[in-house]
């Protein structure tokens, strides 16, 4: 029996790695041309995914084909759907597809799902919005036991790019990464529960901190307003 001799969760570049060989067999197959599963499978344990078994790399493969049906692309085959993913690896290869042009029909529909959200978000962040989206000029409450509302990932997609990386507050780096991108927070300036849009001139991008800082410091109210005289492209609203 094979043994992993690294049994911890795949690494992006693992993910990407399997995507890559996945979507150069995909081009074959559509292209009516052959290719070998299993030579594919040893050079890619011979490299980046060395430590991998090949039983591991199938079901990886069979992940992939399993996203790629959810996001109504076309499959290899050969590599018939897994029954189940898991929600994190759904997402990084989602994202990881992303990168690589490859999205879903529903990538820019608005949701009221936070994980939704984000993905959708996250994979809009890497074709890089050209033009300012419209956002929604007044969310609508989704029903649920809590108050949510309906966002726009390209809103978040947006505000996120045009940070660069970086706080719009104090301008410090993003703490850290998720989904292969900077991690900032968008907070609307004007509440979505005080009639606040979603729009790109009531969002900013901040770090953690700014954000809570914006929530629930003494200063949020003075705070709030330096955001208003920092960032341009806000209006009040």
């Amino acid at each position: 029996m094979d043994i992993e001799t690294n049994n911890t969760d795949w690494s992006l570049a693992e993910i990407e790695a399997a995507i890559d060989a996945y979507l150069k067999m995909l081009v074959l197959e559509t292209n009516g041309q052959k290719f070998n599963k299993a030579h594919e499978n040893r050079t890619l344990r011979a490299g980046t995914l060395a430590g991998r078994t090949e039983s591991s790399v199938e079901f990886r493969m069979q992940n992939i084909s399993t996203v790629l049906e959810k996001m109504g692309k076309k499959r290899i085959n050969g590599y018939k759907s897994a029954p189940h993913v898991g929600s994190n690896v759904e997402n990084s290869i989602r994202n990881a597809l992303a990168g690589r042009g490859i999205l879903a029909g529903d990538e820019s529909i608005p949701t009221a799902d936070e994980e939704t959200l984000e993905r959708r978000a996250a994979a809009l962040q890497k074709q890089k919005i050209l033009e300012p989206p419209n956002g929604i000029l007044k969310p609508k409450r989704a029903p649920s036991a809590s108050v949510v509302y309906v966002r726009d990932p390209e809103v978040r997609a947006w505000v996120r790019n045009e940070a660069v990386g970086r706080c719009e507050a104090c301008e410090e780096i993003a703490p850290f990464q998720k989904l292969g991108l900077p991690y900032l927070e968008v907070h609307h300036v004007r509440p979505l529960a005080q009639k606040g849009s979603d729009r790109i001139t009531n969002a900013v991008a901040l770090c953690p901190n700014c954000h809570q800082r914006c929530h629930h410091s003494n200063d949020r109210e003075d705070y709030t307003e330096s955001l208003y005289a920092k960032i341009a492209r806000l209006i009040r609203e």
